[in-house]
Formats: C-alpha cells, sequence, structure tokens
C-alpha cells in the first residue's frame, strides 16, 4: 500500500490474503493510530515547470528564539520550498526548493532567501539526477 496508496480495499484485500471486511478494519486501525498519516499524489516537477531543484545548507547567525522563529516561518511561506528542515549542529537548515530553472533560482536565492536578516550563508547543491525519493 506504501507505493500505491490508490489501491482498492478488495486489491488490496487480495494483495495481503484477506477478506475485504477485516482489510478495511486494519486499514482503518492505521489510520485512527497514526501509523497512515495520510494520502498523497507523486506530482511531476517538471510538468509543472519546476525541473530544477537544488538542496541549501543554510547557516543563520542568530541565536535567540524569536529571529529562528521569524527565519523559520519566513522561509516555510516561500513557494518554492518544497522541504525544509531544522537540523543539529551544522547547517542549522536544509531547504529543499524547486524552480524552473538557473534564472528562477538565482531570483530565489537573492531577492527572498539571502536577503532575510537571519542569514550567514547559503552553500548551493545543484541536482544532476534524483535516484530514489519516498520509497
Amino acid at each position: 500500500m506504501r507505493l500505491d496508496g490508490r489501491l482498492s480495499n478488495v486489491e488490496l484485500a487480495k494483495r495481503v490474503g484477506l477478506t475485504p471486511p477485516p482489510c478495511l478494519r486494519r486499514v482503518k486501525r492505521l489510520e485512527d493510530a497514526g501509523v497512515i498519516a495520510g494520502y498523497r499524489a507523486v506530482i511531476d516537477a517538471e510538468a509543472l515547470g519546476r525541473g530544477l531543484e537544488v538542496l541549501i545548507d543554510v547557516e543563520i547567525y542568530a541565536n535567540d528564539r524569536r529571529t529562528t522563529e521569524e527565519f523559520e516561518a519566513t522561509v516555510a511561506s516561500y513557494e518554492e520550498v518544497v522541504e525544509f528542515r531544522r537540523m543539529y549542529g551544522r547547517p542549522d537548515s536544509f531547504v529543499r526548493v524547486a524552480v524552473a530553472d538557473h534564472a528562477a533560482y538565482e531570483s530565489f536565492l537573492t531577492q527572498k532567501l539571502s536577503g532575510l536578516p537571519a542569514v550567514l550563508r547559503l552553500p548551493s547543491h545543484l541536482t544532476m539526477k534524483t535516484i530514489k525519493v519516498n520509497g
């Protein structure tokens, strides 16, 4: 089910060797327990015009909670940001962005990210090829 969340209950039951009613109850229990946290669509970034993916290590100079929270809220609000994590150690944060091309990335970096008051350094890593995602 992890690879195909759109399977019907009947098909899932067949694959796991159950009849549909107990299979549905088990899925419902997993959902209620939070083991299944939701269902998602896999989006083709290229088809959306966001085929360039860049990974950014963000180092900030601020140590106070307020500045850090403001920084995080601002970065999380950017449409280009598809993943954002606060890290232990260095870098302070990890950001994954998806944009149309190099010019769009330059614009994002210079007009949005590098202008934030907390930012110290922004080493960027352009993706050559995605090998594995979620699975």
